[in-house]
């Protein structure tokens, strides 16, 4: 019976594919409207990472104020965009290192480091966001933070978890590449009755 666990040959490319999911998501994150948003009717709060957005119950256009004007603004983007570029860079480095036979356990765990580096700056930034946002922005009404930013710590969960293995999967390395043999355990029938 064969088991197909990220330390098999067949499952490689698992590690690459939930990176390129981090980075979908981030993308999500970095270009969504919905970091923060009225909770209920009138809608008339909303946010990015990079503008906050407010309108009157009955007004149909948003008045925008770009949060780039504010230090915490900048240091929460700059955050996030830089652990979003090197994700980019470790995605990039893991389809080589899987790619490639001589290089693929070279810099694997290189790539954990990386990721645990992504995974920092990623979680300043979304901590950053918040607090101050919270303090600095006056709300109107209930307010919640949304979908989008759900998505920048979506994108940091799967960082963090593939961070784990990829420091992790250089001591399976004879078994992702096939080189160990499997070890069959057999007692012969006359043996049986001493088992018990």
């Amino acid at each position: 019976m064969v088991v197909c666990s990220l330390a098999c040959w067949r499952c490689r490319w698992l590690l690459p594919l939930l990176l390129g999911l981090a980075i979908i998501m981030g993308i999500i994150a970095l270009a969504g409207r919905g970091w923060l948003e009225s909770e209920s009717e009138p809608y008339v709060h909303q946010a990015s990472l990079w503008e906050s957005c407010t309108r009157g119950e009955q007004d149909l256009n948003w008045n925008c104020e770009s949060l780039m004007d504010y230090g915490w603004g900048r240091a929460a983007a700059a955050t996030y965009l830089v652990g979003f570029v090197i994700l980019v860079i470790c995605f990039t480095l893991a389809v080589i290192a899987f790619s490639i036979e001589i290089l693929r356990f070279n810099f694997v765990r290189g790539i954990g480091g990386l990721l645990f580096v992504v995974a920092a700056f990623q979680i300043i930034g979304l901590v950053i966001y918040p607090v101050k946002f919270t303090e600095e922005i006056p709300l109107i009404g209930d307010n919640m933070f949304s979908w989008a930013y759900g998505f920048g710590w979506a994108s940091t969960v799967v960082v963090i978890g593939c961070a784990f293995f990829f420091c992790c999967l250089p001591n399976w390395e004879d078994e992702v590449l096939g080189n160990i043999k499997p070890t069959y355990y057999y007692s012969s029938p006359e043996r049986a009755p001493y088992l018990n």
